[in-house]
């Protein structure tokens, strides 16, 4: 017998709602099988059909009723199995949202708590040497946009990564990624998660600390692969000027190796995209391009340029050259929604106008609100 046979049986004999009504090999669907064939039932079977509460099928089993009849019994007792299921699910909702209620009261009530008792320990020890360091304290959190709640576990942790961090040392890359993770609750963490530690503040900071480094290791050592690495940190910490007086520095066609040369013509081409020196910024991604032709950086650079002075057409085309060459549409998608964020009203009507005629779903975040 077929799966749809079986669904057919679940419906005629009205318990399409039960899941395994429709399950060949299940004990109700063998059940209707047997029906069907007009096979007596097992008394055993017969009990089960009044254990489980179908007395309309263990009557119509027994031939006490006819099928008319059955209809008639077997859509109430549906309509009940129903109506029991949907109020078992209004009241597990209900539940559910008085424990995320509970939940956010008590994070509140320990949010507060930890204000009254940082405000109690400053006026214990307002004239106590140590009060400076409660106000560094202090003082580091609103800095790096951590004045919320901080999990007593992490506090230590976190207060430790932002004195360092506020000297300028560098951090581990398991502390970025600590710092990066949302920390939760561990007793309800399906119900209530943090945002990360790594604030825009801090990430800044930590960019800048790493810009620097690479800086003075390419002075150093003259290598310019840690020019490379300190350009990405100066552009992400806003300081793209800075980069500028690295990267003029090299001669980039003396080089030998292909993949530095491209790497710093695509990162200095990232430089004056930044500073919205487009023609120069396209000359140096292709530069880039001529020297690793499936790369697919180069190629995501001129696409951004073309974009943010749209020229739509060009920049999809570079977007597509950059996919063949092994970057994802989901990153491709996150750079467009990044562009059209920092274009101004006029210019994302018109960015807008472009993405929605090429694809509705794909770009539907790009929808006027």
């Amino acid at each position: 017998m077929s799966s749809d046979k079986y669904k057919d049986l679940a419906i005629k004999y009205k318990i399409d709602d039960l899941i395994g009504a429709s399950i060949p090999g299940s004990r109700i669907s063998n059940i209707l099988k047997e029906l069907e064939l007009s096979r007596e039932l097992s008394g055993m079977t017969q009990r089960f059909l009044q254990e489980k509460g179908f007395f309309a099928l263990f009557s119509y089993a027994r031939k006490e009723i006819s099928y008319a009849d059955f209809v008639k019994s077997a859509k109430l007792e549906q309509s009940e199995r129903r109506r029991v299921i949907e109020e078992a699910a209004i009241i597990e909702l209900d539940r559910q949202k008085l424990g995320k209620e509970a939940l956010l009261a008590k994070q509140e009530a320990l949010f507060v708590k930890q204000k009254l008792d940082e405000k109690a320990l400053f006026a214990k020890l307002k004239n106590d040497p140590r009060n400076r360091a409660k106000e560094r304290l202090s003082r580091l959190r609103e800095e790096y946009g951590l004045t919320r709640y901080v999990e007593q576990d992490d506090f230590a942790k976190l207060m430790d990564i932002l004195r360092r961090v506020d000297k300028g040392e560098r951090l581990s890359d398991e502390e970025v990624v600590w710092l990066s993770t949302k920390h939760c609750d561990s007793d309800e963490d399906y119900l209530y998660s943090y945002e990360s530690y790594f604030t825009d503040e801090l990430r800044r900071k930590y960019h800048e600390n790493e810009a620097k480094f690479y800086h003075g290791e390419f002075e150093k050592n003259k290598d310019p692969w840690f020019a490379v690495n300190a350009s990405g940190h100066y552009r992400k910490c806003d300081e793209a000027r800075a980069v500028e007086t690295i990267l003029k520095t090299i001669d980039v066609p003396s080089l030998k190796n292909q993949k530095l040369k491209s790497a710093l013509c695509t990162t200095h081409g990232g430089v004056k995209r930044d500073l919205a020196k487009w023609d120069e910024a396209l000359g140096l991604g292709k530069q880039a391009h001529d020297y690793t032709p499936q790369d697919f950086r180069p190629c995501t650079l001129i696409g951004a340029v073309y974009m943010e002075t749209g020229q739509y057409n060009l920049g999809h085309s570079w977007y597509e050259k950059a996919v063949e060459r092994g970057y994802s549409k989901d990153s491709v998608d996150s750079e467009l929604k990044s562009i059209f964020q920092r274009l101004e009203k006029s210019q994302q009507k018109a960015m807008r106008d472009d993405l929605l005629s090429r694809d509705q779903e794909r770009y539907r975040w790009a929808h006027g609100r």
